[in-house]
């Protein structure tokens, strides 16, 4: 079985909101794990698994200082995805940009109603 590119990996780990919180989390700085499972209503064994798909990923990894085992971010491939998703950018910039043109027709089409009608009613005013 072929194993997934660290790039799948990584948008892979990303797609879990869990996962998000805790990448989060760690980019204040590391954290041991019950300081990490606090604030979500998860058992340690679904945090555990959640560590585990992250560090896989090679988006976080464990020190070790004593008994304590903190867990800390490793943004180099976070980095990486955004490098990947950069390559679209010029894509989108450039729908952004027809989108902008689009809304500024219509917004000079409605300016010019609203002008028309605003004459209509000059007009009937004065009769």
């Amino acid at each position: 079985m072929q194993q997934p590119d660290p790039l799948s990996r990584t948008f892979a780990a990303l797609a879990d909101p869990t996962r998000r919180a805790i990448l989060a989390r760690l980019a204040r700085g590391e954290t041991t794990v019950k300081e990490l499972s606090e604030p979500f209503d998860l058992t340690q064994p679904a945090i555990s698994k959640h560590l585990r798909v992250l560090e896989r990923a090679g988006l976080i990894e464990r020190g070790r200082q004593a008994q304590w085992r903190p867990r800390r971010l490793q943004a180099a491939p976070l980095r990486d995805a955004a490098a990947w998703i950069g390559l679209y950018r010029r894509h989108w910039e450039d729908s952004f940009e027809q989108l902008d043109v689009v809304l500024k027709e219509l917004q000079a089409t409605e300016q010019e109603k609203e002008q028309g009608d605003g004459d209509d009613s000059d007009q009937d005013r004065s009769r």
